[in-house]
């Protein structure tokens, strides 16, 4: 309980005073990101590879691993078998199909009927071509772009274009590091986690523009702060708020990483790397970064021209 009473508590943290080892973990965590992605690659799921999904149900319980050694013989990767329901008589099969056309993969979903045999009920069948997975692919990574862009667009407008690099430099940073995680512990890429990764991005600077507002507050309050205490202050303002919004959000991640079963093990982790990501960089990157400017300097001189007029 004590926890609890510190963190809603008024705080007075130098959080500025560690910044640079900050910088230094901040950096390295983008290296490995990078090197992860360069070395290891990404494992794209059937929306971006291309691929099979069929879901059955028996008038039986299934015996999944029985199912999977049946289904050894069909020359399909990554084969996956799940079941799904509270019942055990409903199952998801999905496969890569990687190089198959629409013509070959209609052969491999008849060769798993024909391997089922009879007394399955076929609920879905879904099949992606290689054009439509690489499609699907490039307009994943043109939406996330675009969002990183559109946000620091409206960070400048809203702010000064100086706080437009900070949550840029944060956001960025966010989304390569989570990216980075993804691929180094092998976990599917498909169009669900792009949406992870959206939301994200939502979340990420939705804690930055709390930071903002709260340090452009306390410039025009207290006009001969020194910029470092002023930042220092402005963190300090929020932090409970920022811990105990973070805390639920990461709780309910945590509940659909742990139960939501495979398909949603991409989004959720992406969720719960995504809070944990975003709360240190709000404050240790987007933030802390505001420390490098004159901010007051930058403030006065663009008062006249903020297409939102500063509004208080």
């Amino acid at each position: 309980m004590k926890i609890f009473k510190w963190i809603t508590k008024d705080t007075n943290i130098d959080f500025l005073k560690f910044r640079k080892p900050a910088y230094i973990l901040s950096l390295l965590m983008c290296l490995l990101s990078v090197w992860s992605i360069a070395f290891n690659g990404f494992n794209y799921g059937i929306d971006f590879s291309g691929g099979i999904l069929i879901e059955v149900k028996s008038a039986n319980k299934i015996n999944v691993e029985k199912v999977r050694k049946e289904l050894a013989v069909v020359a399909l990767d990554d084969l996956n078998l799940q079941s799904i329901g509270e019942t055990g008589d409903e199952m998801m099969i999905r496969a890569q199909a990687k190089g198959l056309d629409e013509k070959a993969q209609m052969a491999a979903v008849n060769q798993i009927k024909q391997t089922l045999g009879a007394g399955y009920e076929y609920r879905k069948v879904e099949l992606v071509g290689p054009q439509v997975g690489d499609e699907l692919k490039k307009a994943g990574i043109i939406a996330s772009v675009l969002a990183i862009l559109a946000i620091s667009i409206y960070i400048w407008f809203r702010f000064e274009w100086q706080f437009a690099i900070g949550a840029m430099v944060g956001l960025s940073h966010d989304v390569l590091i989570t990216v980075g995680l993804l691929s180094l512990f092998r976990f599917d890429i498909s169009l669900t986690t792009i949406a992870a990764i959206l939301t994200l991005a939502g979340y990420s600077v939705n804690d930055t523009v709390v930071n903002y507002d709260r340090v452009r507050e306390n410039l025009r309050k207290f006009k001969k702060m020194p910029q470092y205490d002023l930042l220092n202050k402005s963190i300090n303002d929020i932090f409970s708020r920022t811990i105990l919004t973070s805390l639920t959000t990461l709780l309910a991640a945590l509940a659909l990483l742990m139960f939501g079963g495979d398909v949603l093990r991409s989004f959720s982790f992406v969720i719960v790397m995504g809070v944990l990501i975003g709360t240190y960089s709000s404050i240790y990157v987007s933030t802390t970064l505001m420390n490098l400017f004159n901010l007051r300097a930058a403030q006065n001189a663009e008062k006249n021209i903020n297409p939102f007029g500063n509004v208080e």
